[in-house]
């Protein structure tokens, strides 16, 4: 099942974290991938080559922003 991101949903924005005072420090869905699939560019971005479809990233994700679609 491919992954999907809500950018709505997402806290990355422009480059930095947008709901907290982290200063860009986030930690959740990027380092759980076990590919390296996510990056944090000016947006959260999915190399789709890379992903295996585990999971692991939805259910870092603390905004509900990333989904496995059917």
């Amino acid at each position: 099942m491919p992954i999907r991101i809500d950018y709505n949903k997402c806290c990355w924005k422009n480059g930095k974290c947008s709901s907290c005072g982290c200063g860009g420090a986030c930690i959740g869905c990027v380092e759980t991938c076990p590919t390296e699939a996510l990056k944090r560019k000016n947006k959260l971005e999915l190399d789709n080559k890379k992903c295996i479809e585990c999971g692991a990233c939805v259910s870092a994700c603390k905004h509900g922003a990333i989904k496995l679609i059917n």
